[in-house]
């Protein structure tokens, strides 16, 4: 294949002519390892500095750390204090994550502080790292936790703009994108909240409304699944029917896509069908998640079917109902965390509705409100995936800036 003007072939693959490749060996000034501090003392355990560790790369502002330990915790650890707007990345465990903190921050033996020659936009290298986590995971070895040695990662080649002004405009493009995405993950927390608020009021009983049991109201029973699990014989992934199990009840209260397993026609012999539109309610693992069925489907033992209504119920409302039933439950439970529930148990849960017309006006409010947030869910995939693309064209030079 004919390379375009003004670039060239190199072992990273095409870049423009006035690009290098070079290896992170070759940019650091100086790699920091960390420590923990003794667990025993408390001394050194505290709100002075805080220290970062892989757990932290993965929270919602990943910028804060979770623990902090003291100064003199510092000291008597291999831990190192850090400046602010350092790369720091994992070797071990989640491999080629990275981060810059924008304070101070000591880390623990699983990251490493690169310190980049002067010449070099550490942004710049931030996004290199998230478009390659996938070579940098691929350098991993270890029995029980991956990990990789400060040899291979100073190996890693990269390609790199010679002028330190086109690293930073392609850095700050992709820092802008980042804000972009940011600004619509914060709107959608603020939109889960109102819908959440919005949820307990409207669901409260009031005057005038029934209260009952759920046995009362509703018929329902488990799915079921031929014994033992596993066998090739229940399973057909390219022809068989859809089986649900816990992990296919999404968080948008249908089922994804595309079920992890589909069963073959022995196995549906002995399974639960359930037609599109069937609420679904997981009652094993984790617990309490609902959804009503958007395709025909058969069900597992660890989920409980709603067979029929024996009062006049609105569907969404009472999917709405059964879930927030489940979310108070999971507040007075020890350790807020409920792994098992009978059908039996849940015989005795009190339900309370008022008339039809009034659930249909409840089920339409928060219906709204999950239209909304699906539709800036979407957003926030798109945004995410458009960042991806303008990594891969941005750090290769497909596309400059300057």
């Amino acid at each position: 294949m004919e390379l375009r003007k003004g670039y060239k072939q190199t072992e990273v693959g095409v870049i423009p002519e006035s690009w290098e490749v070079k290896s992170l060996g070759n940019i650091t000034d100086r790699i920091l390892g960390g420590g923990t501090p003794s667990r025993s003392n408390t001394t050194y355990w505290g709100n002075e500095i805080p220290w970062a560790t892989v757990k932290d790369f993965a929270t919602f502002d990943p910028y804060a750390t979770q623990e902090y330990i003291t100064l003199l915790g510092l000291k008597k650890s291999s831990s190192n204090l850090i400046p602010k707007g350092i790369l720091i990345t994992s070797t071990r465990m989640a491999l080629g994550k990275a981060v810059i903190y924008n304070n101070d921050v000591a880390i623990n033996q699983d990251l490493k502080a690169l310190f980049f020659n002067k010449n070099i936009d550490t942004k710049y290298l931030y996004y290199w790292f998230q478009a390659n986590s996938k070579k940098i995971e691929d350098l991993g070895s270890g029995s029980t936790v991956m990990g990789v040695s400060l040899v291979d990662l100073k190996k890693l080649f990269l390609a790199l703009p010679n002028k330190n002004s086109e690293q930073t405009a392609i850095a700050n493009a992709l820092s802008d994108m980042d804000a972009l995405i940011s600004s619509v993950e914060q709107l959608i927390e603020k939109k889960k909240a109102i819908k959440q608020g919005a949820m307990q009021e409207l669901l409260k009983p009031k005057d005038g409304w029934v209260t009952k049991t759920l046995k009362q109201v509703a018929t329902y029973r488990r799915g079921s699944f031929p014994q033992p699990y596993g066998l090739d014989k229940w399973y057909d992934d390219i022809t068989g029917m859809p089986f649900v199990q816990v992990y296919d009840v999404d968080d948008n209260k249908k089922l994804k896509s595309e079920t992890k397993r589909r069963i073959s026609k022995d196995a549906q012999k002995m399974s639960i069908y359930a037609p599109t539109g069937t609420i679904i309610l997981t009652i094993q693992g984790s617990i309490g998640r609902i959804a009503i069925t958007q395709y025909d489907a058969y069900i597992d033992r660890t989920l409980l079917i709603f067979e029929s209504f024996l009062v006049e119920f609105d569907k969404y409302f009472f999917l709405w109902s059964v879930y927030r039933l489940f979310e108070k439950e999971k507040e007075t439970a020890p350790g807020g965390i409920i792994k098992t529930i009978t059908k039996e148990a849940l015989s005795s849960f009190p339900i309370s509705y008022p008339d039809i017309a009034e659930q249909r006006k409840i089920s339409a409010t928060l219906s709204l409100l999950d239209d909304e947030i699906a539709v800036l869910e979407l957003k926030f995939k798109k945004l995410t995936n458009q960042k991806q693309a303008m990594m891969q064209v941005l750090l290769t030079g497909k596309i400059r800036l300057v």
